[in-house]
């Protein structure tokens, strides 16, 4: 069953159990090692290559640091290790997304793929994998054609305390 919302244009699914899964609509997809993920679009505020990264003292491994962008002081996070990844070199393909997650945070990723437009029954929940592997982050599992994508809850990737910690070294970093 699709439901539409007061604004006539997002919907969800709701499975048989009653369990309400994402609302349908445009997702960014990008990839990290060989996995394809989405975040949706209008969380993204822009896409843009590797820039020089001010490192910042006593950050978590995957806090590489901060960019000035056109005068913002915004900090980074590399969604590979965030994810328990390996880290790998820097490619012309290497972007960094701008989320807005109440503040601006850019993401580095392996490469942006596209926009797609992905139909609440197109989208599954996301797998149950015991209490010991947290899958919060996770809104569902986009199916397109073939392929599965991971969607995110891009405000749920970093926890608030691992948010209040980027954003105030960030703004320690930028004054």
């Amino acid at each position: 069953m699709a439901t539409t919302l007061l604004d006539g244009q997002k919907t969800s699914a709701m499975l048989a159990d009653g369990t309400i899964i994402q609302e349908e609509g445009k997702h960014l997809t990008f990839k990290l090692a060989d996995e394809e993920y989405g975040v949706e679009i209008l969380k993204v505020r822009e896409i843009i290559g590797v820039m020089d990264i001010t490192a910042v003292p006593k950050m978590p491994v995957y806090m590489k640091g901060v960019i000035n962008l056109r005068g913002k002081v915004i900090p980074v996070v590399d969604l590979r290790l965030k994810f328990n990844l390996n880290e790998i070199e820097h490619t012309e393909q290497t972007c960094v997304i701008v989320v807005d997650v109440g503040k601006e945070v850019g993401i580095i990723v392996d490469t942006v793929s596209e926009v797609l437009d992905i139909a609440a029954d197109h989208i599954d929940p996301p797998p149950q994998m015991g209490a010991s592997v947290d899958t919060t982050f996770i809104v569902g599992m986009g199916k397109v054609g073939d392929d599965v994508k991971i969607l995110l809850d891009i405000d749920k990737v970093l926890t608030t305390d691992e948010l209040t910690e980027v954003t105030e070294a960030a703004a320690s970093n930028g004054s």
